[in-house]
């Protein structure tokens, strides 16, 4: 029965087969590679041929000088855009109480636009918009009396503008796949709701709310687990030597001792213990959401 139930699904299968080999191909096979961060890789070498070294690289990692203030920084730049993800639910929420259409949509189209734009573009946009000399924010700034601020050149300022401009960017993602969730709510709740006198914000918070928690969980969970990879893209896009000291998170580290400085098993250990971090997090997240509302990812 289930060798007939398979051959009768065969367009499925064909059709699950493109993104099987895909992760085969580039994310499992890769998975061979990370043996170099134990190794002295030598390219003439190979990834056989190369001496085994155990942890030589992740002890030289961890006493790097700069080890702390790079683990820093990689904390509380992740940890900053963590706190940002009630947001897209909030918007969410607010947005499906509309009751024109037509605004609903425009703000819809207005919030998921940005998602559509380059990193590059992105840092581009920044750089000219927060310009000490001719940015729209220090014009504005200057004519309500202020003095002109150096974004790029004072570090207090990255974490801002690197979490900021994400919100701005991934908010009607965000919104999306909530929203998409909200419409499985049935409407005779709100109705039943609303002949008992409900105003709006009780029916988001006893209807809405809970019907969409599964969702929330569910995000939150990848969000955490994901903690660590920030978007090496955009981080390295806006460092310069004046916010360096903020702005210098793993990502951009292993990508310079790694890529550039042609260190690759410094790198892939770098990287590896990058991984093992999120994998931890990925766990423990999971686990808890399991026990408190029986939401996870397994």
């Amino acid at each position: 029965m289930t060798r007939m139930t398979k051959i009768k699904h065969w367009d499925l299968y064909l059709l699950l087969l493109p993104t099987v080999i895909y992760y085969a191909l580039l994310e499992y096979v890769p998975m061979y590679g990370l043996q170099i961060a134990f190794k002295d890789f030598k390219v003439a070498l190979g990834f056989a041929g190369s001496e085994w070294v155990g942890l030589k690289y992740f002890e030289r990692f961890f006493d790097y000088y700069l080890f702390w203030d790079i683990l820093k920084n990689t904390v509380l730049l992740s940890l900053y855009e963590l706190s940002t993800f009630p947001i897209a639910v909030l918007m969410a929420l607010l947005l499906n109480q509309l009751v024109s259409h037509k605004f609903k949509r425009i703000v819809q189209t207005v919030t998921y636009a940005p998602y559509f734009i380059s990193t590059v573009v992105l840092a581009g946009m920044l750089n000219l918009f927060l310009s000490p000399g001719s940015g729209l924010v220090n014009r504005v700034i200057t004519m309500l009396g202020g003095e002109a601020i150096y974004f790029f050149g004072d570090s207090s300022w990255f974490k801002s503008i690197f979490v900021w401009s994400g919100v701005w960017q991934n908010l009607g993602w965000g919104m999306v796949i909530y929203l998409a969730a909200l419409t499985a709510i049935s409407p005779e709740l709100h109705e039943a709701a609303v002949m008992d006198g409900a105003s709006k914000f009780r029916r988001i918070w006893h209807i809405d709310l809970p019907g969409i928690v599964p969702t929330v969980t569910i995000m939150l969970i990848l969000s955490i687990g994901n903690m660590f990879n920030l978007g090496f893209e955009k981080a390295y896009l806006l460092q310069n030597p004046l916010n360096i000291s903020s702005a210098e998170i793993i990502q951009t580290y292993v990508y310079k001792k790694g890529l550039v400085g042609g260190q690759f098993s410094y790198g892939a250990a770098i990287g590896f213990f990058n991984s093992v971090m999120n994998f931890i997090l990925l766990i423990a997240v999971n686990s808890i959401a399991r026990r408190m509302n029986h939401t996870s990812l397994w």
